[in-house]
Order: C-alpha cells, then structure tokens, then sequence
C-alpha cells in the first residue's frame, strides 16, 4: 500500500492518547497529502459527510514477529487475548482504523486539500493510507455486543487543576487537554496515588497524580521545540 499523506495532531508521544478515537471530541488535528494525491478532484463530495474513516500505519508499532496472543493494559496487562478480539498495534499487518469527525476541507495553494478533523486518537505524524466515508446507516450498530471490552470504561475522572498551572496552556487547548486527562491516561494495569504520571500535549508536559476517580495536575512545563 502506499502511504497518502500523514495527520498532525498534538501527541509527540504514544502515551497518553486516547485509547480509541471519539473518546476526546475537542482533539483537533490535520491530515495533508503527499503532492501525487493533493488532487482537488479527489475530495469532491467528502464536504458533504460529517465523519471519515482513517485507515493508517502504526508506524511506531513495528516489529519482525507477531504474537497470535497479546496482552491488553485494560486487563491488567496480564490476562492474555487473540490479537485479532483486540485493537492492539502488534499486528500482522500494522493497520490500524479510527473514525473522526470531519469539521471542514480547506484548499491551500501550497499544499493542496487540508482535513481538519476531531477526535483523533493517532500520534503527531502518523501515516495515512486512506480516507473513506462513514455511512451511519450501515457503520453504525448502536446494539453490538463489546465483548471482554463492555465493562472497563470507566466514568471520567474529576480533573483538579489549578489555575496558575491552566492558564500557562493556550486556551485554545484546555478543554482538550481536560477531557484527555478525564479519561485517565494511566496504563489499565497502575493505579498507586502516589505515582506521578506525565504526558505530553501541545509541547507541554503536563504532570499529575491519580487518586481514586480524583486526578490532580501538579506541573506543567513547557517544552523546547
């Protein structure tokens, strides 16, 4: 297959990212494209949809050897499942499928088509094999069965952030950064109050501790780009 163009979001690291696309609403990112596919013809009618699916490359994922077994975080990073009932990067093929909201389509001259999307749940970079539509009438199956999936999402935690520390974020950013961390960015398998935790958003280094359904933010620095 060959790679179309890449997303650009505000992850520099995997940690961090919302385990699924749709979790976190507020991420905005960009998709570009390779000059052989900038084609504004190729986009004709994508306006009209309100959601994509992204099919990409878990570029970061890559390995010689697969394992038919894997071990999900959100199990406790112990109990083992089939690779092919998860969503785990450690794939035969490292694919992977997110499904977005397409907010609009801006036409730049020098590097033609642009989507901007929310949502995402990819790294900043990301390669992108293709785009297609998403039809609600046959995508969605709001009566499907989860699987081992169905009782591990948990509700959002109660984000503590003190003001001093939210006003160094641009505004811009905030109420992404809040709902990320709602969703508690911790591996499924941790869960000690006294860990401090850090992740990387929108060149910061946001740093935190969890305490039962209570995150506390305690640092943030700004990164050098």
């Amino acid at each position: 297959m060959e790679i179309i163009g890449y997303i650009h979001t505000d992850f520099s690291e995997k940690f961090g990212i919302p385990r699924q696309s749709g979790l976190v609403e507020e991420l905005k990112a960009t998709i570009t494209f390779l000059p052989k596919y900038r084609q504004q013809e190729a986009f004709r009618g994508l306006e009209a949809f309100t959601h994509i699916w992204l099919l990409w490359q878990f570029h970061k994922a890559e390995r010689e050897h697969w394992s038919a077994t894997v071990k999900p975080p959100k199990l406790g990073g112990n109990t083992r499942m089939g690779v092919f009932a998860t969503r785990s990067p450690f794939r035969p093929n490292n694919i992977g499928l997110s499904s977005v909201k397409l907010d609009y389509i801006e036409y730049a001259e020098d590097v033609g088509p642009i989507l901007h999307v929310s949502g995402a749940d990819l790294l900043d970079g990301t390669p992108i094999y293709d785009i297609k539509p998403y039809l609600a009438y046959t995508d969605s199956h709001p009566d499907a069965a989860g699987g081992w999936t169905s009782y591990l999402h948990n509700p959002p935690l109660t984000i503590h952030f003190p003001k001093d520390l939210l006003k160094m974020i641009p505004k811009d950013k905030q109420a992404a950064l809040r709902s990320l961390l709602a969703e508690d960015p911790r591996p499924g398998y941790q869960n000690e109050p006294e860990r401090r935790y850090g992740i990387t958003f929108a060149g910061y280094d946001i740093r935190f501790y969890v305490d039962g359904t209570d995150l506390s933010v305690v640092e943030v620095i700004k990164l050098e780009s």
